[in-house]
């Protein structure tokens, strides 16, 4: 294996593919860590902005406060995850920070990066919470055209059963 992309942010289940990227039988040339800035926060809104809007948005926030605030959380968090990989004697690792709908960015790093395996953790999001605000591992298990492993933190759901930290599966 050349190329993996494991897109991280600062929940457990980003936490959770530590422990199943340090199980792999054999490392990847190369890792890309990527992490996605959603600059509407939680918001349920955001999730409604087509391209257009997105694009505006993005530029509207070049150069503010907020951006800057945005950029140094990314930076904290991915030298965080190169740290713990760099710590198993990895030397290759690209870092990549985009702005916009976490799937869609993962998708297309994924595709410009020509990676050949994607581990996305899984946050163990209550029912309710998934049904509201969608579930970006799902989304991109369905719509990626590499394999895609996901890696569960304490209580991530697959189906009805709870799953312990670390354990994975590999979406077909």
């Amino acid at each position: 294996m050349k190329k993996v992309l494991i897109p991280v942010d600062d929940t457990k289940g980003s936490e959770a593919i530590l422990s199943v990227f340090s199980n792999l039988v054999k490392p990847p040339e190369e890792i890309i860590l990527l992490h996605v800035e959603k600059p509407g926060g939680k918001s349920l809104m955001y999730d409604m902005l087509g391209d257009a809007e997105m694009s505006t948005l993005k530029e509207m926030l070049e150069g503010t406060e907020y951006k800057e605030k945005l950029d140094k959380r990314a930076e904290k968090i991915l030298t965080y995850y190169k740290k713990r990989l760099n710590h198993g004697g990895l030397v290759n690792i690209k870092t990549v920070v985009r702005m916009g709908h976490p799937a869609d960015e993962i998708l297309k790093v994924a595709e410009e990066e020509n990676a050949e395996l994607m581990i996305l953790g899984c946050n163990g999001k209550d029912k309710l919470h998934k049904l509201i605000t969608g579930c970006v591992t799902k989304d991109v298990e369905k719509r990626a055209h590499v394999p895609v492993l996901v890696a569960k933190s304490r209580g991530c759901e697959k189906g009805v059963e709870h799953c312990v930290r670390g354990e994975a599966y590999v979406a077909e």
